[in-house]
């Protein structure tokens, strides 16, 4: 199975957002400076679909 949490991370990271620190479990917080607000990221994206609805909800324009 396809892992896209890697490839999300980078996108994020070409996109202005920035790390900020680990949440609950496995979950990130990444916080964009353009938008000023804090994305929640799962530590294990194995879901195109659900890449893509971490992407939607960042404002960024991708689709695997």
């Amino acid at each position: 199975m396809a892992e896209y949490e890697k490839k999300v991370r980078k996108i994020l990271a070409e996109n202005g957002y920035r790390f900020v620190r680990h949440g609950k479990g496995d979950h990130d917080i990444w916080y964009s400076p353009i938008t000023d607000r804090n994305l929640t990221v799962d530590g294990k994206i194995d879901k195109r679909h659900t890449a893509n609805g971490v992407l939607k909800q960042a404002g960024v324009d991708y689709h695997f």
